[in-house]
């Protein structure tokens, strides 16, 4: 399993598991449990969800499908903006411990920028810290400016990881806010690295697809696996969706790959809005 360093030194993988919008259809509750078991049987041991998917119900799911296996796991959830006071964050981390049925979240993070001030958010996560509720603590859509007052913070530098809205057509991240980040050796989180299977099947895509017999799913998470710093969060709600997105670890784009899919999906020449789903 390619991983990824966080500030802490400690290495996670590079490739996850998401979560969002799962747990909404009961009748598929077995099959979503065994996808994200099967999952942490193949290394993607890193899972990803929030307070806000399915208001509970998604942790409450993860919390099922981890049972018996919490130790092999590196969880990551996230907290609403709203509730993001310090009293509220604290509050809220208690409530997602018990839907997970665990005792800490490994990486706990404000999912975007709200009404609260950050530096109340970071004095929440600290006591967390000290109380060992959580291990880690980031950000979720926050773009440079964004990140450059939370780095200002004292004790900012220990944020984590900042995810957001990263794949071949969100390519908006590389001009300023990821370059930012590798130098405070400071990981991207991409979520909808497949832009919720709606990404453009464009002929660069498919001819290098089909070249090697691969999807333009895998050709694209292998894509942004490529990115140095980025962990990739696809989410998978069948076992076959799962080895699917594992098998784009094993896959090699040339640098004429590389060339052609910057050409079919360009980089940012400019500043744009960070994107959100």
């Amino acid at each position: 399993m390619k991983t990824v360093t966080l500030p802490s030194g400690e290495a996670v993988p590079a490739l996850g598991q998401g979560t969002w919008q799962m747990a909404g259809d009961r009748g598929q509750r077995a099959e979503e449990i065994a996808t994200i078991r099967l999952g942490l049987d193949r290394g993607l041991t890193l899972i990803d969800t929030a307070e806000m998917y399915g208001e509970g119900a998604v942790e409450e799911l993860i919390g099922e499908a981890i049972g018996g296996r919490r130790n092999e796991t590196f969880l990551v959830s996230k907290v609403y903006p709203h509730n993001a006071s310090r009293a509220g964050v604290l509050a809220a981390c208690e409530r997602s411990l018990r839907r997970l049925k665990t005792d800490r979240i490994d990486l706990y993070l404000l999912h975007w920028p709200g009404s609260h001030p950050i530096a109340e958010t970071v004095r929440g996560f600290q006591a967390l810290l000290e109380a060992g509720k959580i291990r880690r603590w980031g950000v979720s859509n926050f773009d440079l400016h964004e990140m450059e007052a939370v780095w200002a913070l004292p004790g900012g530098g220990a944020c984590a990881s900042d995810q957001v809205l990263y794949n071949l057509s969100r390519r908006g991240p590389e001009f300023d806010l990821m370059p930012a980040a590798r130098a405070r050796a400071m990981p991207i989180m991409a979520y909808s690295p497949l832009e919720q299977g709606r990404l453009t099947h464009r002929p660069a895509l498919e001819a290098i697809a089909r070249r090697d017999g691969a999807t333009v799913y895998q050709v694209a998470l292998a894509w942004t696996l490529s990115r140095p710093g980025v962990i990739a969060i696809p989410k998978a709600v069948t076992p076959a969706h799962v080895r699917e997105n594992v098998a784009a670890l094993d896959f090699v784009l040339t640098p004429e790959d590389l060339a052609a899919l910057d050409h079919a999906y360009p980089p940012p020449k400019r500043k744009t809005a960070l994107g959100m789903l």
